[in-house]
């Protein structure tokens, strides 16, 4: 209830008792540890004297206010989301990240930190957020970004991610941007290529040429393996067993340059290390890479298998690859990742390979995985089953009715 004896002033937080004094009243903010809210109140300044104006009151007040933000990293009114970006969100993000991830997120999170950099975090408005989710969207001819939905989403999604730390952090109250719907994810289809299509893409391959065996070889590999990108350009020959055939997938590649890289001993997710069997045409095709790389000194227990100089490839070069041949061959130009699409399609139409083992082959963390990626693929999957079902169950029905009928009577007529 409001206190009857005492006045406001003109400067929030500060009054006038009955007789005369003038004292400040305010919250705080909420203590992290107890979840309660802090008060204060006060009639003296620093130096222990009396108010004697709501000026010198409200002075003190504010002097309290930015001492206990500073002291408690609570956010400073001024706190642009530029700085915020660069000093607090953008190095955290690269300490939980890997440096591949950072890498590529690093331009989403600057685009995003250059939109609503001249603006404080307490700024940041409803309409602006909107603004910026329907700039995402729109299309180049009608002013906007012109992004896919699936990178809209993504550019949104960190938006918020960014307001969340913020909120965390209690450099905000709450997050403004959860007041503006979510950007949905599209379903990204990854263009692969058929069995049909993989073999012209071969048939354009000179393999005598050194650099066109290569060539050939990374093609081979990612198509009959599945491997990601970054664990094929990983493989030193020690990971693979020509005797045994098999192929061990315990690292991914992290890279910069061909002379700037790093070989981290683990994958993408813990079902990402794995090892595969191999076919036989595989062993072949990797047995004669191999002499043909210790012709030049190369092929040593811990050189790439993937080089032509020691140096591992980049995925730039591997797209260049893909993107020769095709055209040589005349069937669409894929992503290198499209390989590794390109495989499970090749098991799932040709062996009608189970979701199992699929999911095993390909490193995924669960065969949930593999269905959200590859469950289309399964589509006529079971054509087989159909035409073994035909005729299975014999067809002979009644040669007359064994029902009295004594339902509706005008239905009874027509019959």
């Amino acid at each position: 209830m409001e206190n009857k004896t005492q006045q406001t002033t003109k400067y929030p937080g500060v009054y006038v008792d009955s007789k005369g004094n003038f004292f400040y009243q305010s919250e705080f903010g909420t203590d992290r540890f107890t979840g309660k809210r802090i008060r204060k109140k006060g009639r003296k300044d620093a130096t222990g004297k009396p108010f004697s104006s709501a000026f010198e009151a409200n002075k003190e007040l504010t002097r309290l206010k930015r001492e206990y933000h500073k002291v408690n990293s609570y956010a400073h009114y001024k706190l642009t989301y530029s700085e915020f970006m660069n000093n607090v969100y953008i190095p955290a993000y690269r300490t939980e990240v890997e440096e591949s991830t950072f890498t590529v997120r690093k331009r989403i999170l600057e685009k995003i930190r250059d939109r609503f950099g001249s603006l404080t975090l307490r700024a940041i408005s409803v309409e602006d957020v909107q603004n910026f989710r329907t700039w995402l969207l729109m299309s180049k001819e009608k002013g906007g970004a012109g992004f896919s939905q699936s990178y809209a989403s993504l550019i949104f999604g960190s938006f918020r991610q960014s307001l969340d730390m913020a909120v965390e952090m209690q450099y905000l109250e709450d997050n403004i941007s959860k007041k503006v719907k979510a950007i949905p994810k599209s379903k990204a289809i990854v263009p692969y290529w058929t069995k049909q299509e993989f073999e012209k893409v071969i048939s354009q391959i000179y393999i005598e040429d050194f650099y066109e065996n290569l060539s050939f070889v990374i093609l081979w590999i990612y198509f009959y393996t599945g491997l990601r990108v970054n664990e094929a350009t990983a493989l030193w020959w020690e990971d693979v067993d020509l005797i045994k055939k098999r192929m061990r997938v315990h690292h991914m590649l992290i890279i910069k340059s061909r002379n700037d890289w790093k070989r981290n001993s683990y994958t993408k997710t813990e079902g990402g290390k794995r090892i595969i069997a191999l076919d036989d045409d595989t062993v072949k095709i990797l047995a004669a890479w191999r002499d043909r790389q210790k012709e030049i000194g190369l092929g040593k227990e811990n050189d790439f298998i993937f080089s032509y100089d020691g140096l591992p490839m980049i995925k730039s070069t591997i797209a260049r690859i893909i993107a020769r041949y095709a055209k040589l061959a005349g069937v669409k130009k894929i992503q290198a990742k499209g390989l590794r699409h390109s495989h499970a399609s090749y098991l799932i139409n040709e062996f009608n390979v189970s979701v199992l083992v699929l999911s095993k082959r390909m490193g995924h963390s669960s065969p949930e995985i593999t269905l959200k990626h590859y469950a289309h693929l399964w589509n006529g999957a079971d054509s087989v089953i159909a035409d073994e079902m035909s005729g299975n169950v014999k067809i002979e029905t009644a040669k007359e009715t064994k029902i009295h009928f004594n339902g509706n009577k005008s239905l009874k007529k027509r019959r």
